[in-house]
């Protein structure tokens, strides 16, 4: 799933708002808050850091990331993974995805996940469900879609502020 803004500011300046593993917090509904573990204090490859995420209809819970890629200013990817190590599969896969307008005068975000390949606990929900399948899948997405057309909203107010 993805979504598209156009922001009028430039592709340098809306990367270091996209890059900074805050500026997520600061817009998503569901993420709250983040920090850098294992002593990173940067986006770079291997870099890891948690999300405290909420919504009233999963309660509360942790999240564990690991950036996979760092391309300014064009790219910014990261994984969703267990804090476990015999777990490192992506349960998660969230990505920016920066390009310069045709008339320079701003650049198209695109931002968005996709699941896997590792399970994640909506299909382990959905298996213990599958009667709600359908329910629970498009529910999730849904929320998925507003949050991040929110976090979208947020980065360009900032960048054009």
């Amino acid at each position: 799933m993805e979504c598209a803004i156009e922001i009028a500011a430039e592709p340098k300046w809306v990367w270091e708002l996209v890059s900074d593993i805050s500026t997520s917090a600061r817009h998503s509904p569901e993420l709250q808050e983040v920090e850098w573990l294992d002593g990173a204090d940067a986006p770079v490859v291997g870099a890891r850091f948690a999300g405290r995420n909420r919504n009233e209809h999963i309660g509360e819970w942790r999240t564990v990331s690991r950036i996979v890629e760092v391309t300014p200013p064009h790219t910014f990817q990261w994984e969703v993974v267990y804090d476990r190590p015999e777990s490192s599969e992506a349960l998660a896969i969230w990505t920016y995805t920066l390009e310069p307008l045709a008339d320079g005068a701003g650049t198209r975000v695109q931002h968005g996940m996709r699941f896997g390949p590792g399970r994640s606990p909506l299909q382990e929900f959905v298996e213990k469900n599958p009667e709600k399948e359908e329910q629970l899948v498009d529910g999730r997405l849904a929320l998925l879609r507003a949050g991040i057309e929110a976090t979208l909203a947020g980065v360009k107010a900032e960048a054009e502020a």
